[in-house]
C-alpha cells in the first residue's frame, strides 16, 4: 500500500493523520533511515518504523500529534533502555519526527463585498480554501473572485440548508445588512465549524447575540465566536480589515493564545438602548 496516496486520500476525505519517518540512525535499528508510518485518525496504521515499543510509542504520540496539529521529534536510546530489547532490535539511537496530516482548511465568507474581495485574496495566500458566498449575482462572480475555490450565487438559506461544515472549517460573516449576518450567525452557531467571524461593532453585536438567545439558542453555542471579528490592529480599511481577519485565521488554526474568541466580554451583559454609542465607542478601542 503507498503511503503517499493513502495521505492524499485521507486529505480528500477530510480525516486527521500523522506521518511518522525516521530521520536519524546512529547503530544498528530494526529498519531503515526515512522508514515511514502513517496513523490515521481512526488508529490504523500504512507503513512501518520498526514494530514493537517503539512503535507503540510512536503510534501514541501520532495521536497526539493530531489532537495539537504540532509536529514532535522522538529519540529512542535503544542501547540503554531494557523495555525496547524485546528481540526486535540490535540497538543503537533513532529519531522520529512525527507531523501532523490536516484537511484543507476550508473558509466560507458570506458575503461578496469589499472585505471580502480582499479576504479571498489574503486568505487564498495563507493557504485556505475559499467559497465566496452572496445571494447578488453581480458580486458573487468568477470574474469578481478568480482565486476562490467556489463562488457561490443563491439565497443564503438554500445554501445553508446543503453546507455541512466540518472541525478543519472558518466561517466569516460580512453580509450587507445586519438581519443576513444574523441569519447566517443563527447557523453557523449550530455547525461544528472551528471559527465563526462576524463583522461589526460591539452595539450590533450585543443586539444580535441577545436576539439569538431569545429564540432559544443556547449561550454555549457562541462560545467560537469572535465578534468584532479580526485580531486588533487598528484595521480601518477593507484591504487593512482583510489582513486583521486573516491573521486571526491563521492564529485559530495553528491555536495560537491569541485567538481566543471576543464573544465572552459581553456574556450576560443586557444592551441598554439608552446607552451613549460614544461609551461603546471607547470600549472599542
Amino acid at each position: 500500500m503507498d503511503i503517499y496516496q493513502e495521505i492524499v486520500e485521507l486529505r480528500k476525505q477530510g480525516r486527521r493523520g500523522a506521518v511518522a519517518t525516521i530521520i536519524n540512525v546512529r547503530g544498528s535499528i530494526p529498519s531503515f533511515e526515512t522508514a515511514k508510518m502513517l496513523v490515521r485518525d481512526d488508529g490504523s496504521i500504512v507503513g512501518t518504523v520498526g514494530g514493537g515499543c517503539v512503535e507503540a510509542e510512536v503510534w501514541q504520540a501520532a495521536r497526539e500529534v493530531m489532537e495539537n496539529e504540532k509536529p514532535r521529534t522522538l529519540t529512542f536510546n535503544l542501547n540503554h533502555n531494557p523495555k525496547y530489547d524485546t528481540g526486535l532490535v540490535c540497538g543503537g539511537t533513532l529519531e522520529i519526527f512525527v507531523e501532523p496530516v490536516l484537511p484543507p482548511a476550508t473558509l466560507y465568507i458570506f458575503g461578496a463585498g469589499h472585505v471580502a474581495f480582499n479576504l479571498s485574496k489574503t486568505a487564498k495566500n495563507a493557504g485556505f480554501e475559499v467559497t465566496v458566498i452572496d445571494d447578488r449575482e453581480a458580486y458573487a462572480s468568477r470574474e469578481r473572485f478568480p482565486e476562490a475555490r467556489e463562488v457561490i450565487s443563491e439565497n443564503y438559506d438554500q445554501v445553508m440548508a446543503r453546507l455541512i461544515p466540518g472541525e478543519n472549517s472558518f466561517i466569516v460573516i460580512v453580509t450587507r445588512g445586519h438581519r443576513d449576518d444574523m441569519r447566517v450567525l443563527r447557523w453557523a452557531v449550530q455547525t461544528a465549524a472551528r471559527y465563526i467571524g462576524m463583522i461589526g461593532s460591539k452595539r450590533k453585536t450585543i443586539t444580535i447575540f441577545h436576539e439569538l438567545v431569545k429564540e432559544g439558542i443556547p449561550e454555549e453555542r457562541f462560545a467560537c465566536v469572535h465578534a468584532p471579528v479580526g485580531l486588533d490592529i487598528g484595521a480601518i480599511t477593507p484591504e487593512e480589515i482583510a489582513v486583521a481577519i486573516t491573521a486571526e485565521l491563521i492564529a485559530v488554526r495553528r491555536r495560537a493564545e491569541r485567538a481566543l474568541p471576543h464573544m465572552s466580554w459581553f456574556r450576560g451583559r443586557t444592551l441598554d438602548p439608552r446607552e451613549p454609542e460614544a461609551k461603546l465607542q471607547e470600549e472599542e478601542r
